[in-house]
Order: C-alpha cells, then structure tokens, then sequence
C-alpha cells in the first residue's frame, strides 16, 4: 500500500504547481508557462537519483529500444499535456480547470483495460461513469445549446494526454526492472531531461521573447520547477508500484486541495455545479480504488 502515500503526496505538489501555472499564464505565452514545469525539473531529479545511489547503490540500468520510445512518448505526451492545460486556464478558472483536466482519470482506466491489460471490475467501472459525469457537469453551461465544444476538446485532449503519460511511464518503470524505487527514479531523470533539452531549445528558438520573460522570473519559474519535480515523483513511484488506472483516481483528490487553494489563495468562486462535480470526482475515485 506504499503507493497510496506516494499518490496522497504528488496530489498535494501537483495542486500548488498548478496555482502557480496559472497565476504565470496571466504574464507569459503558453509555451513559456509549459515550459517552466520542466526548465529546472531535470537537475532536481538527478539530485534524487544520485542520492538514491549514493545511500545504496544497485546496478545501472539498461536501455533498451521498447524503453527508450516509452520515455520519449510519455515526454512529449506530457508537453503536450501541459500546454493544453494552460490553454484551459485561460479559458475557465484555476478550480474547474484543474476538474476538467481530472478526465484523465477516466481515460487512463479505459485505455489501460483496452490495451495495457489493466481490467476493472464492476465497482470500478461505476467509478469510471460517475467520474465522467462530474467531467460532463463542470464542462457544461447552464444551458446545453451554450455549451463551448472548444473548451470541451481542450479539456479532453489534455486529459487524454496525461492519461498516455502515466500509462507509458509505468510501461517504462516496469521494463527496467531495477529495485523500488530506482526504476522511478530514472524514469523520471529522463522524461525530464528530455522535456526541459527539447521543448527548451525549441522556446529559445520559436520564442526568444518568451525565453527571456522567464529569465526575468526565475524565483518563480524555479518553484513551479521544484513543485512539478516532486509532483512527477510521486506520480512515477506510485505508478511503478500500482496499475496507472488506481493512482490516478486516487488521485483526483487533488482536486480537494485545489478547491482549498482556489478559494483560499486565488479567491475565486465556484459555481454549485462546479462544487458538484468536484464531488463527484472524487466519489469516483474512490469508488474505482476500493474496486
């Protein structure tokens, strides 16, 4: 049951570095604000390895093909992710923005019982409907014929992007094969490595604008860094320990503290519907974790 404290953890980190998204996609383009998730990310987690190595050392990983295409498509599938959040967070609010992002969950447990051998019971799959009925109730206006397909598919493709994430870290995690947590720990140094090198150098060369407004913010671009680091820490030693599908309905609980952060912090207000679905969602999650 280690995962469920590792979940609980990066549920927590991930709240706050999505505060902190938000408040910097107001002064800077989405790209620049994707980016400053990953820009100071990759050294953080080489420090965690290192220090893992450093207080018992195990034998050095093997890459091999399979792995590698599961690093760099869980990498840009996280790219992609993010930005498409950001997007969402100039659309609706931090609190219904982090919601409707929580489609993830769902997506994450369909696509791992169609095509990663991760089945669901009947119990789960309840917490599945409920989930996407909290989706549905905090993407919808008032009134249906009002209803913004644009936010919907932002909304959708992040959450399917996030979903491929988590799945293809596990996959990953799991081909290394090294002891708890190392497996984790080194795929999180790489999807990092790969995101902060990549999708920095392209920021520098399409938007030189963008890359010297972060410069010019580095306290805060550094503490989304930070957040996001050990955010995707317990994401990653979660995963490496239990199905993608259970952690990440578990961990939909984030949504308690971004519904603390959002009205505490950034003193936005929140609709009855909106509250419902944030309920609701985390209803689900229950629901699919005691399946």
């Amino acid at each position: 049951m280690l995962w469920i404290p590792f979940t609980l953890f990066a549920a927590f980190m991930q709240a706050w570095r999505n505060a902190f998204q938000n408040q910097l996609s107001r002064e800077v383009s989405t790209a620049g604000v994707t980016l400053a998730r990953f820009l100071y990310a990759a050294p953080v987690a080489g420090c965690y390895l290192l220090a893992l190595y450093a207080y018992e050392p195990v034998a050095l990983p093997v890459f091999s093909g399979s792995f590698t295409l599961y690093i760099l498509s869980a990498a840009l599938a996280q790219v992609i992710a993010t930005a498409l959040m950001v997007v969402l967070f100039r659309k609706r609010n931090y609190a219904v923005g982090v919601g409707m992002v929580k489609s993830e969950a769902v997506l994450a447990a369909i696509l791992g019982a169609l095509f990663f051998s991760a089945p669901l019971t009947g119990l789960a799959w309840f917490g599945v409907l409920v989930g996407a009925l909290a989706f549905w109730l905090m993407t919808n206006p008032e009134k249906l014929r009002d209803m913004s397909w644009d936010t919907l598919m932002v909304g959708l493709g992040s959450g399917l992007a996030f979903a491929l994430t988590t799945l293809w870290v596990r996959e990953a995690s799991l081909e290394l094969g090294l002891p708890f947590p190392y497996s984790a720990a080194w795929v999180l140094f790489l999807v990092l490595l790969c995101q902060g090198v990549l999708f920095g150098a392209w920021v520098l060369l399409r938007e030189p604008h963008t890359w010297q407004a972060l410069q010019l913010r580095k306290g805060r671009v550094l503490t989304i860094s930070v957040f996001s680091c050990l955010g995707s820490l317990g994401w990653f030693t979660a995963m490496s320990l239990e199905t993608a599908a259970l952690v990440k309905t578990l961990g939909q609980v984030e949504v308690l503290f971004t519904l603390m952060i959002s009205a505490g912090w950034l003193k936005e207000r929140l609709t009855i519907r909106d509250l419902l679905g944030l309920v609701l969602i985390v209803a689900g999650a229950i629901c699919v974790v005691l399946a």
